[in-house]
């Protein structure tokens, strides 16, 4: 059976005009409101995302940021974007989430008023030039030489350790330029995140955040970046873009029955508040972790309480944030059974 969900796609503040709200109507996006916030959201087959495929999950990707961006081309300029795959069962579900992120959500709003991100990956234009500029490193030269002065065959294991010598060295000439490009640019930027590179031909994959009225001298920045280089670099740069790499909203749920499970491997009680949360994890923690105890490891259990210390802080924001006074409270479970964190992804 198909189940269908509310996707939410971002949250803006509902200061824009009619007319541009409408705007987005107009490809089957509706808005959900709270207070001064309006959540974008469409009808959708709900997906989990840890049981896509590449294809569905690269699908479900391009539509995610070309919406985005499309939202953000029609004038929102005051955007934070939901982490992708964000799904909610009801209309109710999805006011809950404004509401109990709504301190933080208005707070992030102000913040990125004027700031936007830029996206820069630079890869080497030739590589198989670049690894004979790498190869002509004294070093490797030297190992080189003596290969060929011996009169067997080299080993496997020599020229294993040649091709190592060489990884090394091309991975310090990508940090240095990287961290070249990265200098050049920092003066005019605000943050920066770094992203994994695709292959060793790829040198930097990073986003900045920067203010809105330094697009231009960026831009700048990295035409000059291009011409010193002299074509060895190929640069690729995306934006103006929302700040997803700094201000993507995530929403958790956290369900009683995954709070009381938490607790009894803890071994707390239903009154327990944080401060005894955390003692109870330490107290568990010294019994547990493989490097005081040697001699029975158990590996599985430490494992378990971790997970559980982490579930029950979780709770413990979500309940502080909602008014709750005791963590565990198992009256207050009922009133908070679906109980949603919402926070700035990392």
């Amino acid at each position: 059976m198909v189940t269908k969900g509310i996707y939410l796609y971002a949250i803006v503040p509902n200061s824009y005009s009619e007319e541009m709200f409408k705007s987005i109507e107009n490809i089957g996006i509706y808005l959900i409101p709270y207070k001064n916030l309006f959540a974008i959201v469409s009808d959708r087959k709900e997906n989990k995302i840890e049981q896509l495929d590449r294809q569905e999950l690269g699908h479900l990707l391009v539509d995610h940021q070309k919406k985005i961006e499309h939202f953000q081309e029609v004038g929102f300029s005051m955007l934070l974007p939901m982490q992708m795959g964000t799904f909610s069962q009801s209309k109710a579900e999805v006011s809950n989430i404004l509401q109990n992120g709504y301190d933080l959500i208005s707070a992030s709003l102000e913040k990125i008023n004027n700031l936007t991100e830029f996206n820069v990956a630079a890869v080497w234009a030739d590589f198989s030039k670049t690894l004979e500029m790498v190869s002509t490193h004294p070093e490797i030269s030297t190992m080189r030489n003596k290969l060929t002065e011996k009169k067997e065959e080299p080993t496997e294991t020599e020229q294993v350790a040649i091709g190592m010598k060489v990884q090394e060295e091309l991975i310090n000439k990508n940090t240095q330029v990287e961290l070249n490009i990265i200098n050049s640019l920092s003066p005019i930027c605000i943050d920066k995140r770094t992203h994994d590179t695709m292959n060793d031909e790829m040198v930097m994959n990073s986003a900045f955040l920067i203010e809105k009225n330094n697009t231009e001298k960026f831009e700048e920045i990295i035409n000059q970046l291009d011409e010193d280089y002299n074509e060895t670099l190929n640069f690729k740069l995306i934006g103006p873009l929302p700040c997803y790499s700094f201000y993507t909203i995530e929403v958790k749920k956290i369900n009683h029955l995954q709070v009381t499970e938490a607790q009894n491997a803890l071994g707390l009680t239903k009154e327990s508040t944080q401060v005894e949360i955390k003692k109870a994890y330490q107290e568990k923690a010294k019994e547990l972790h493989p490097d005081s105890n040697q001699k029975n490891i158990n590996q599985e259990g430490f494992n378990k309480i971790n997970k559980a210390y982490k579930m029950l802080l979780e709770y413990s924001e979500v309940a502080r944030n909602t008014a709750t006074e005791h963590v565990t409270s198992q009256e207050k479970q009922k009133e908070t059974e679906d109980l949603i964190l919402v926070k700035i992804k990392e």
